[in-house]
């Protein structure tokens, strides 16, 4: 049974080219890069090299990149050292619709003798700017909103958020794992003091991430040991990762325009094709100004769960937008923020398309899922009971 994967939002195919400029650096240049001999030093130049690519795909300076160990790491990093570099402020802010990796750590400096804010969304899922400008304040010492959310796709206005936070003086981060890669993203036309990437999120391998820190910006150290990343970052570096993280880098920024046309257009005929054919179907979140290969559709009044456990018979590998899946009977916090009645939220999935995706595999989930939600809402006493 061939696998067709639209769960690229949760993690992506290593491209070729990247693990083809990976492998030498696990067994025939495997030196350290902080060794004074030339063997160490020729590693060393090739992540010179890397870290040079990922600044060039965001509009930054190569200095400005610090190498960690994923997504996660980075957006701890980045919260950590505004925190620790505004000691008196115990004020922060964020949405509520952020990816654990941010929202849980601001619930547990909430419990740690900070003040959190965390800024609504429409039904939409767009944010509450006016929320946001209000709660700014002399004590805020952190704003953190993701670029663009990884369950709806729902793209943050960064730029000017970034600006409004910038001229009242407070730092300005942003998770934006999902973004990088998948839309264009200049920081010298932006107000960002911190921004998050992962490498497993743009068709490179899993284990690492960068951290973008504007220079200027006050930043203490989160991971506290050697030299490496010139004192911000401790630790050996993972060389064969980073050098792949820098060529998926290198490949989005060659192929962002030509990548995203034909995934959009993918995920426009998946999307169009399961509105007309099944009934009472959703979209989650603004279709105006989202991800170009993200779709988070409700099929109201059946189990997300049930959904894909069926559509994975067939080899269909997606996402629901409830966690039952970590055995939680509570849709999603995305989509619960978002106000999405109980009865779609339980029955949203998430079709995440890369550019290795094919309109074949777009046909065939149009023509086995709709015969799937039939079946599950011939199951469903909610369903008979509209009929």
């Amino acid at each position: 049974m061939n696998v067709i994967y639209v769960d690229n939002n949760a993690t992506t195919q290593v491209s070729p080219e990247v693990l083809e400029e990976m492998l030498p650096y696990f067994n025939e240049f495997y030196g350290n890069p902080s060794s004074m001999h030339s063997f160490g030093g020729t590693v060393e130049h090739k992540i010179a090299e890397a870290r040079a690519r990922i600044a060039s795909l965001l509009g930054a300076s190569a200095e400005e990149i610090i190498f960690t160990s994923c997504g996660t790491e980075s957006d701890s990093t980045a919260i950590r050292a505004a925190i620790l570099s505004n000691s008196d402020k115990k004020h922060i802010l964020t949405s509520r619709v952020e990816h654990p990796a941010v929202k849980n750590h601001y619930e547990y400096l909430s419990k740690n003798g900070y003040r959190v804010t965390f800024v609504p969304v429409d039904r939409k899922g767009r944010l509450d700017l006016d929320y946001l400008y209000k709660n700014l304040s002399d004590d805020t010492a952190l704003v953190s909103i993701m670029w663009a959310n990884n369950e709806s796709g729902v793209i943050f206005p960064i730029e000017e958020i970034s600006k409004v936070v910038r001229e009242k003086g407070i730092v300005f981060h942003t998770d934006a794992v999902q973004a990088v890669g998948k839309i264009p993203i200049d920081l010298k036309t932006m107000d960002v003091d911190m921004l998050s990437i992962s490498g497993h999120k743009l068709h490179g391998p899993k284990g690492v991430g960068a951290l973008y820190v504007r220079r200027g910006t006050k930043y203490t150290p989160f991971m506290i040991g050697g030299h490496q990343e010139k004192g911000r970052r401790g630790g050996t570096e993972n060389v064969a990762s980073l050098i792949g993280l820098g060529k998926a880098a290198e490949l989005a920024a060659a192929h962002l325009s030509d990548n995203n046309n034909p995934v959009k257009q993918l995920r426009d005929k998946l999307e169009s094709e399961i509105l007309k054919r099944v009934p009472n179907t959703i979209i989650n979140g603004d279709r105006n100004n989202r991800l170009p290969n993200t779709t988070s559709i409700a099929f109201e009044y059946v189990e997300g769960e049930s959904i894909l456990l069926m559509m994975d018979e067939f080899g269909i590998c997606a996402s629901s937008g409830s966690a039952c899946t970590s055995g939680s009977l509570e849709p999603s916090h995305v989509l619960r923020a978002m106000g999405v009645p109980f009865t779609a939220a339980h029955g949203s999935i998430r079709f995440s398309l890369s550019k290795y995706n094919t309109e074949q595999e777009i046909d065939f989930i149009i023509e086995k899922l709709p015969p799937i939600i039939e079946r599950l809402r011939e199951l469903s006493p909610f369903w008979k009971n509209i009929k």
